[in-house]
C-alpha cells in the first residue's frame, strides 16, 4: 500500500527542472570525456558513456556508489519506493530501478545525482577516486550521503567524513538552514525524516553559492524501504508514519535541488515559493 502522502503538484516547476537536468547532463558528459581522456582510459569508454544518454536523457536515475568495505548496500529496496513517490507526486519521468555504480565507471558523469549509504568503516578511496569525486562534486554534480546506522564519530560516518576532507580539504560540513534551496525546492520542510531522529537537521559542504554535498543521518534509505508485499520495512520512531512522509520529502527535494543548476536564481520559482509561503 502506497502512504498516503498529501498531493502537492507543481508541474511548471519540475518541467522546468527537467530542461535543467538536460542542460546539466549535457555538460556533465563533456566533463566526463574530459576526465576520462586524460586518465588514459580506452577511446571505446567513451563511445559507450554516450550510448546510456539516448535513453537516459528525460529521465531520472537514481544512482548509488558501490564503495569497497564497509556495507555500501544497507537497504537494497529503498530506491524504488522514492523513485515511484517522485513520479506520483511530481512531473518527473524516473527509472524505477537503480543503478549501482563504482566511482571509476565511464558512466559516472551521466548521472547529476549520486546516492552513498552504509553503516560500517569502509576502505578509504584511491587518489583517483578522490579526483573523480572532486571534479563531479566541483562542477555540478550532487551527493545525498545517507547515514544507516546513527552513530556520530563511528562507522560510515568516520569514513565519510575523511573522505570527504580529502575531497574538500578547506571545507567543514555545516548545518543547512531551514531557508536553504534544497529543503524548499518542492515541499517546505520543516522537519527531517529517517527511521531515527538522531539530528534534526542536515549538513552540508557549500561550493560559493551551492550545496553539491548533503549529508543526513537519520537512515532515509530505511524510511523508504518497502518490501515486495508493499509492506514498510523498517519502523520510524519516535514520529512514526508523519517522520517517514518527512523522509520522503526531504528525498524528493533533493533531487529536484540537483536536477536545477540554480535554485536560488531561477526566478521561475518564486511564485510557486511565495504561494505555499501564503498557506
Amino acid at each position: 500500500m502506497r502512504p498516503s502522502f498529501p498531493i502537492q503538484p507543481s508541474s511548471l516547476m519540475t518541467r522546468y527542472s527537467l530542461l535543467c537536468d538536460m542542460n546539466r547532463r549535457s555538460f556533465l558528459r563533456v566533463l566526463s570525456y574530459s576526465l576520462l581522456a586524460g586518465s588514459g582510459l580506452a577511446a571505446k569508454n567513451l563511445i559507450a558513456a554516450d550510448e546510456p544518454e539516448k535513453t537516459r536523457a528525460t529521465q531520472f536515475v537514481f544512482a548509488q556508489i558501490r564503495y569497497r568495505g564497509g556495507d555500501w548496500n544497507p537497504h537494497p529496496l529503498a530506491a524504488t519506493p522514492l523513485m515511484e513517490e517522485l513520479m506520483l507526486r511530481t512531473s518527473v519521468e524516473a527509472a524505477t530501478a537503480r543503478q549501482e555504480i563504482d566511482l571509476r565507471n565511464p558512466n559516472l558523469f551521466s548521472y547529476p545525482f549520486l546516492y552513498i549509504a552504509g553503516k560500517y568503516d569502509f576502505e578509504p578511496f584511491n587518489r583517483e577516486e578522490i579526483e573523480i569525486l572532486r571534479r563531479f562534486l566541483s562542477y555540478g554534480g550532487f551527493l545525498l550521503a545517507d547515514d544507516a546506522l546513527g552513530q556520530p564519530g563511528y562507522g560510515f560516518d568516520k569514513s565519510l567524513r575523511q573522505e570527504i576532507k580529502k575531497i574538500f580539504p578547506d571545507k567543514e560540513f555545516t548545518r543547512l538552514p531551514s531557508g536553504h534551496a534544497a529543503l524548499r525546492s518542492y515541499y517546505l520542510l520543516r522537519r527531517i525524516g529517517g527511521t531515527r531522529m538522531v539530528y534534526p537537521y542536515v549538513e552540508g559542504i557549500n561550493l560559493g553559492n551551492t550545496t553539491p554535498v548533503i549529508y543526513c543521518q537519520n537512515d532515509l534509505g530505511g524510511a523508504w524501504e518497502r518490501d515486495q508485499l508493499g509492506k514498510w520495512v523498517n519502523p520510524c520512531t519516535p514520529g512514526g508514519e508523519e517522520q517517514r512522509r518527512d523522509a520522503f520529502h526531504l528525498g524528493i527535494n533533493l533531487i529536484l535541488y540537483a536536477m536545477t543548476e540554480n535554485y536560488k536564481e531561477d526566478l521561475i520559482h518564486v511564485p510557486f515559493i511565495r504561494r505555499r509561503l501564503s498557506r
